[in-house]
């Protein structure tokens, strides 16, 4: 149960450090690609798969033991699977799961820093190893009372490096996602304000026991107890929750009926929270979720909230309506409302961009368009890669004045295609259920 990953005995903290280990990681994927360019003189059918198998490797052991934003912010980009070579999506995706842990006296440090006592002074007993490292913190199992628990620590260091982390990220950033500096800048001060929250365990235990009770009703869901007089602002205590992983669920060959209803159950949970409580988990990567024993859905992470504003809202979902039935200067106004268009775009560009938006929100619709949606259908997920291929390569987006779409978008459009993405694997066949007036 332990974890077998390699334990890191300290984490660079200071800038410099931190610096001085992106600029290490910077010039050996700068290396990689001279020898890439090297290899590709002697043989020109040569493709670039091993230069980002190298560069994937390179990266993710450096972000890895610098642990926090970074890592997270590789994480996220793994979700996003139209935007990044397969040996990166592959590599980034074990952020998720598995990071290099914390030796235990650092995880003791944090503990006497907090609660002025061990661990094994606060609970009956406590796993000297992490049984599970990711990008912000690590988790360790513990009893107190005759319960078992999971308890989280932060790394050292996270929550005073983000904003520095990210400027360090942004060559690879932009390398990577081909994206132009406007656009990554419009972003990066979203992820910037949601990572700095991720880091605020309290305002996460907080979270968490709001949305749990909002969403108690939710057939097939189930909620850890949180303990707010066992946790921090860099610990937190709760349950821990028995089950798997969807990955090594699914391994176990369940019936379709049994993927249908965690299916269910997750597309339930989310509708209830994007319209009706206004606000999401908006991190639906496969480590947050756990399939319990019983059938049921244990949702295990509520670092990463999103918040929605109500006029991002109506102008975004009142896009995805199946019959897009608005008059032009209604349209417009939602365009420019979600910064689709703006005054500085010519004639043309408007008429280009709102093409291209139309577009990608109605191909996002899909599911909203029908009663039932089978998301095993891989056609669907071909025509969002296709799409998302398209767009990246696209002159008029790469020489774009100005970045694209409110940046409320960013974590809301991760939200679904990491949703749709978890039902896809799931292979699930649902209901999908939306507000009557998107119906």
């Amino acid at each position: 149960m332990e974890s077998k990953l390699k334990e890191q005995q300290s984490i660079p903290t200071s800038k410099v450090q931190r610096a001085a280990k992106f600029i290490s990681t910077g010039a050996k994927v700068g290396g990689n690609y001279v020898k890439h360019y090297a290899k590709k003189v002697v043989n020109p059918s040569m493709t670039k798969e091993e230069l980002h198998t190298n560069n994937a490797n390179d990266i993710y052991n450096s972000l890895s033991e610098l642990k926090g934003s970074a890592l997270k912010v590789a994480q996220m980009m793994s979700m996003d699977k139209n935007i990044l070579p397969r040996a990166y999506q592959d590599k980034f995706t074990m952020a998720q799961y598995s990071a290099p842990p914390l030796s235990y006296p650092l995880v003791v440090k944090t503990f006497q820093k907090y609660f002025g006592q061990t661990p094994e002074g606060l609970f009956e007993t406590f796993t000297k190893s992490a049984v599970n490292a990711a990008s912000i913190g690590q988790v360790h199992q513990a009893t107190k009372n005759g319960k078992k628990l999971a308890v989280k620590i932060q790394y050292p260091g996270v929550a005073d490096s983000v904003s520095s982390d990210l400027k360090l990220v942004r060559p690879f950033a932009l390398r990577l996602l081909n994206m132009n500096e406007k656009e990554l800048d419009h972003y990066m001060d979203e992820v910037e304000e949601k990572l700095l929250e991720e880091t605020d365990y309290t305002l996460e235990v907080q979270r968490s026991l709001e949305i749990s009770k909002a969403c108690a009703h939710i057939e097939g869901l189930s909620f850890p107890s949180y303990y707010e007089e066992l946790s921090s602002d860099r610990i937190i205590t709760m349950d821990w929750i028995e089950g798997k992983h969807i990955k090594e669920w699914l391994e176990t060959n369940p019936t379709q009926d049994e993927k249908n209803k965690i299916g269910q159950a997750l597309w339930d949970f989310y509708h209830h929270q994007v319209h009706n409580l206004m606000q999401v988990h908006a991190d639906p990567h496969p480590g947050n979720f756990i399939i319990q024993n019983d059938g049921k859905l244990g949702i295990i992470d509520f670092g990463c909230v999103k918040v929605i504003p109500e006029d991002f809202y109506k102008g975004y979902f009142s896009l995805i309506k199946r019959e897009l039935l608005i008059n032009e200067e209604e349209l417009n106004e939602i365009f420019y409302g979600l910064e689709f268009i703006s005054d500085k775009d010519t004639e043309v560009e408007k008429a280009y961009f709102k093409g291209v938006f139309k577009e990608m929100i109605s191909l996002l619709g899909k599911p909203f368009h029908v009663d039932t949606f089978d998301f095993a259908n891989d056609e669907y997920f071909e025509q969002i890669f296709k799409l998302g291929d398209r767009i990246s390569n696209d002159k008029m987006f790469r020489k774009s004045r100005q970045a694209r779409g409110s940046r409320h978008g960013l974590y809301i459009n991760r939200t679904y295609f990491g949703i749709y993405n978890l039902l896809n694997q799931l292979e699930a066949n649902i209901k999908t259920t939306k507000p009557s007036w998107l119906e």
